[in-house]
């Protein structure tokens, strides 16, 4: 049945049209976005997953820098570690040369003194922003990760950078030894002695009492090993202070097991330690006091081998300071190396999370152009059919001829 008020064919030509344009709308959106889902409405988990994904890349960013921050200032403080190391090695050269009877050991003091200062301008300029890792400040916390759960809630990871002690001021001496050979310097703060083999022996009296505070440490050097022993303030608070360090001093030197080599002591006499060699080989023994409030170097401030001074002391403070400076590179050479690793990481799971978002909103391309051609087509056939679907009801017009 034909009708003049009701065209089937002109409807449905017109929805399909419709049809089309909404479709050929998409595509140019496609197109000019480069997005196939660029809006809540065009897919809205997908586009909340997304825009989730996005605020982690751009939080990953922030960690990239701030990682950055941390490997450049990391990387300052092991230079000035590495640097003190050498210059340390540089002054155990001159005291090993200062232990000879006929040299100028004044003079040797004088570069020795020079390298001192040396080492004290490192050490100061040793900041990257006004930080410094070398100076035996709080430990520093690096932002190196986000981490989201299951439930979607976030929390930071922070790598933690051990800050070293390379701090040359704030030495203290204390009368704290006293040897049965007079091996002790004139402020008693160090001594040295040394041990024949098959029985040489020698006493070590470390007696300063109520005088000793918590955090002071005894260290006595056996040949290339260290002993020591941190006072704590049980220890201060007690009234036989001399014979607790002197018992704790004893107990690290036994832990080193060298052979021959015999600790007694004797609680009749406070703070005092027999040493005797009974192994085949001589040993040379000194000791170093530190005091809680001197910085990891301060002992250096300790060492002359001018004419007055003793070498042989010299020499063992030396070694210690030189382990310092050795272990504060290694630590800082340790957080280096994860800096890098947690930033290499970072960029790889940041580009990751790009090609994810990208897979799942961009677009492609190659498929919206073949159906923008198609629907191109399609628009211009739809017309078409309009327009002869319009054209119907003016065949009715013949029946009335």
């Amino acid at each position: 049945m034909s009708s003049i008020l009701t065209n089937n064919s002109a409807m449905v030509a017109l929805q399909t049209l419709k049809s089309i344009n909404a479709n050929l709308g998409q595509v140019q959106g496609e197109i000019a976005t480069g997005k196939s889902i660029s809006s809540a409405k065009d897919n809205s988990a997908v586009w909340a997953i997304s825009k989730v994904m996005e605020s982690d890349v751009k939080g990953f960013k922030a960690i990239s820098d701030s990682l950055a921050l941390g490997k450049s200032s990391v990387a300052v403080g092991q230079n000035a570690a590495e640097t003190v190391a050498d210059l340390l090695t540089d002054i155990k050269g001159k005291i090993v040369a200062a232990q000879e009877s006929n040299v100028d050991r004044d003079k040797i003091n004088a570069d020795v003194t020079a390298l001192k200062e040396q080492i004290e301008s490192v050490v100061g300029a040793a900041q990257f922003n006004g930080l410094s890792l070398v100076d035996g400040g709080a430990n520093v916390e690096v932002l190196s990760s986000l981490n989201r759960d299951a439930a979607g809630d976030v929390s930071s990871s922070n790598i933690t950078v051990t800050t070293q002690d390379l701090a040359t001021g704030g030495y203290a001496a204390k009368d704290v030894f006293a040897t049965g050979g007079g091996g002790e310097t004139a402020n008693g703060d160090a001594f040295s002695f040394s041990l024949d083999n098959g029985g040489g022996a020698d006493t070590l009296t470390i007696a300063v009492g109520t005088a000793f505070e918590a955090g002071d440490k005894v260290a006595v050097r056996i040949g290339d090993q260290v002993a020591s022993y941190t006072l704590t303030q049980s220890d201060v608070d007690a009234t036989t202070t001399d014979d607790l360090v002197a018992v704790g001093l004893k107990n690290a030197i036994d832990s080193l097991g060298i052979d021959g080599l015999e600790i007694d002591y004797d609680s009749g006499t406070a703070g005092e330690l027999a040493f005797t060699n009974n192994g085949t080989q001589d040993v040379a023994v000194t000791g170093q006091f530190t005091n809680a409030g001197s910085g990891g170097l301060g002992a250096l401030s300790t060492i002359d081998v001018s004419a007055s001074g003793d070498p042989l002391a010299a020499l063992g403070a030396i070694e210690d300071l030189i382990d310092t400076a050795i272990d504060a590179a290694a630590s800082l050479g340790s957080s280096a190396g994860r800096l890098e690793t947690q930033s290499d990481f970072i960029s790889k799971l940041t580009d990751s999370f790009t090609s994810g978002i990208g897979s799942l909103v961009d677009a492609d391309m190659e498929e919206a152009s073949a159906k923008l051609q198609a629907l191109q087509v399609q628009q211009q056939l739809g017309v078409q059919a309009l327009s002869i679907a319009n054209q119907a009801p003016q065949s009715i017009l013949s029946l009335f001829r």
